[in-house]
C-alpha cells in the first residue's frame, strides 16, 4: 500500500493509494526524529575489529560496554555528529550471534536519536509500525532504546534512541 504524510498546522493528513485522505491528530507529544545517532555494525570479535575501525576512521574507539540483557559487547567511535558501533556476540542466544549466523558480519541497525521516545513510539505505533518492545529498555552509551521490527521498515532494523537525562 502506498502511504505518503503531510503535517500541516497540527494535523497529519494521510494519502493512501493516491485517492482518498484521511484526518487523525497529531499526537500531544509529537518529535521527530533527531538525527543518525548511530550505525551498529556486527561483527566476530572486538579484539580484531577496534583497531581496524580505529585506523578506518582515523579515530580512537572512545568506549567499550557491556549490555548484559542483549548478550552484547559493545565498542563506539565518534564520526562527526555521528557514531559507529559495533556489536559483538557474548552468547550464542544474543540477536547479534542469531544475526551473524544468518547474513555474515555487517550492518545490524541505523539508530535516529529522539527528542521524546515514548512520544516517538506511541507515534510510530499507531502508524502501524511494530516494536520490539513495548517501554523503552536501558541500551550501551547511556541511552534509552526501542526496536522497530525490519518487516514493517523495508527490512531495516531501526533503533530509537534517547540520553537517560533527557528522559522526562
Amino acid at each position: 500500500m502506498d502511504i505518503s504524510y503531510k503535517v500541516t498546522s497540527k494535523v497529519l493528513f494521510c494519502r493512501l493509494n493516491c485517492l482518498s485522505f484521511i484526518y487523525a491528530p497529531i499526537f500531544k507529544n509529537y518529535t521527530e526524529m533527531l538525527k543518525i545517532e548511530h550505525l551498529g555494525i556486527a561483527i566476530k570479535e572486538l579484539d580484531s575489529s577496534i583497531p581496524l575501525f580505529e585506523q578506518l576512521l582515523n579515530t580512537p574507539c572512545y568506549k567499550t560496554e557491556t549490555v548484559a540483557s542483549e548478550g552484547v559487547n559493545t565498542a563506539f567511535f565518534q564520526t562527526g555528529e555521528a557514531k559507529i558501533e559495533l556489536l559483538e556476540a557474548t552468547n550464542d542466544l544474543s540477536p547479534i550471534a542469531k544475526f551473524i549466523g544468518k547474513k555474515g558480519p555487517g550492518i545490524h541497525h541505523i539508530a535516529f536519536e529522539v527528542e521524546n521516545i515514548e512520544a516517538e513510539m506511541k507515534r510510530l505505533a499507531a502508524l502501524g509500525f511494530e516494536l520490539l518492545n513495548e517501554k523503552p529498555k536501558d541500551g550501551a552509551d547511556n541511552k534509552l532504546v526501542c526496536f522497530l521490527h525490519p518487516k514493517t521498515t523495508n527490512g531495516v532494523l531501526i533503533e530509537l534512541c534517547q540520553e537517560k537525562n533527557n528522559h522526562i
